[in-house]
């Protein structure tokens, strides 16, 4: 006979029932102990006095159950999920079994046969932990940025968002600035403030948003966006968190700051950005003494700028590369760029130039480290400019149409009369001979009925 594995309730019944075997306890006593009826122990108690121990354990245990799924079967459903649906949870894998299968899982059992295949991880062994990173030791060594969006005028104004950077080693605030919205543009002017007043940290830390991150690079595109190429050219790395928590810091401070700040600039009844904006050295520097910690070592990593500050602005702005064609003509952002020619731009056609686009809206062609002369072609000419091929002997006609429909354009209400210049018919008032005149052809009509109210015209 194998050996029998017996329960602690089995135990505490085997132990309750030879009691009452040596008359030490009373079978309604014993009833209340294991919370059965009277019933019950005696027939425990009857087949303890026939079979022994073993018998009172449940007679179904280690055999196997009725609604027993066969082995064959949930080696099928595994390995179908495995190789078509490794990615789908159980509960939409059992319905693709089911529909497209023919094979009837509950979504529990093929959770329970995933786990234990590795197929599937549970919620818990899922859970991600984010624990707390220790302070980098040094000031200026990371720098944390990003962009808080939020009513900070409440009702007085309309809502904006607050570019916030934040020392990592000390939590001191080292720059704040109100934008319209998170952008190129805005970084680079808070980037520019930053290291005119503290400048170069070793790295920038912040989320995946477009400005610092490519989301999907491919082969046409370097993976580096125009913040990226003007941080690499300064020689500051770029560090992107995989989650919020990750850069705690500054959203921390991002909480803290919608909660004072916002409180603050009601006190001082500010209600736009650019007033704003000059209320943020004030606060910062009161915010700093309230928060700012010491740091572990006493270095200041920061350095001094790499480049010239009348070249600071060509760093800190929008580049591109634009092929030129046969005209010395390239296009940037709609507009239609025409190089001087001269001795270095002539053998310029079928290369690519650089462009360059200044905070101010300038527009800068370079090549080989020179700026190129060029003008742009004034935006109402593009109509001109889109026009279909000419024949100088229309050229006048073709002339008096579009100016025709310029006025129509700038002018909407003033009713413009056609010309001749579309159709090249010209009305002379004379009708075709041996044709009757509309008054004659009316009063012919009215001479036929006798009912006539037009005056006689008298035939020539």
């Amino acid at each position: 006979m194998g050996v029998v594995l017996m329960s602690e309730r089995d135990l505490n019944r085997i132990e309750v029932l030879a009691q009452i075997e040596d008359g030490r306890l009373a079978v309604k006593n014993a009833a209340n102990l294991l919370d059965l009826t009277v019933r019950q122990i005696y027939r425990l108690l009857r087949r303890y006095r026939v079979e022994g121990a073993a018998s009172i354990g449940h007679r179904a245990r280690g055999k196997a159950p009725n609604n027993l799924i066969h082995p064959a079967k949930r080696e099928y459903a595994v390995a179908t999920v495995r190789e078509s649906y490794a990615d789908f949870g159980p509960t939409l894998a059992a319905e693709m079994l089911e529909e497209h299968h023919g094979l009837k899982v509950s979504r529990e059992t093929l959770r329970k046969w995933l786990i234990e295949d590795g197929v599937w991880l549970s919620r818990k062994q899922r859970r991600t932990f984010h624990q707390p990173r220790l302070r980098r030791e040094c000031y200026g060594e990371l720098i944390q940025i990003d962009g808080s969006e939020h009513r900070w005028f409440e009702d007085r104004g309309d809502p904006c968002t607050l570019l916030v950077f934040i020392d990592d080693a000390t939590s001191t605030l080292m720059e704040l600035r109100f934008v319209p919205s998170e952008s190129t543009w805005s970084y680079f002017e808070a980037v520019e403030s930053y290291l005119g007043n503290h400048g170069r940290p070793v790295a920038f830390y912040s989320d995946k948003h477009t400005v610092f991150r490519i989301p999907n690079p491919n082969q046409h595109t370097t993976g580096m966006t125009q913040f990226g190429r003007a941080m690499a050219e300064l020689n500051i790395e770029i560090l992107c968190a995989n989650s919020s928590q990750a850069k705690g810091r500054v959203e921390r401070a991002n909480r803290t700051l919608q909660d004072r700040l916002v409180k603050e600039l009601r006190l001082a009844g500010i209600s736009d950005i650019e007033a704003a904006n000059a209320f943020l050295p004030a606060f910062m520097a009161r915010f700093n003494a309230k928060f700012a910690k010491a740091p572990a070592r006493s270095d200041n990593l920061h350095r001094a700028m790499n480049v010239e500050p009348g070249r600071l602005e060509d760093v800190l702005c929008l580049r591109d590369k634009r092929y030129v064609g046969k005209d010395l003509t390239l296009t940037y952002e709609r507009k239609r760029i025409r190089i001087e020619v001269n001795e270095l731009t002539r053998g310029l056609v079928g290369q690519y130039v650089d462009v360059y686009e200044r905070r101010s809206g300038q527009v800068l062609v370079i090549h080989k480290g020179v700026a190129l002369p060029h003008s742009v072609f004034d935006p109402s000419q593009q109509r001109v400019t889109h026009a279909s091929i000419t024949e100088n002997k229309r050229l006048s006609a073709v002339l008096t149409y579009v100016k025709e429909q310029q006025e129509r354009d700038d002018n909407p209400t003033v009713e413009v009369k056609p010309s001749s210049a579309k159709t090249g018919y010209k009305k002379t008032g004379r009708r075709p001979p041996g044709r009757p005149s509309f008054l004659e052809r009316r009063e012919a009509r009215k001479g036929r009925t006798g009912k006539s109210n037009v005056r006689s015209v008298e035939q020539p």
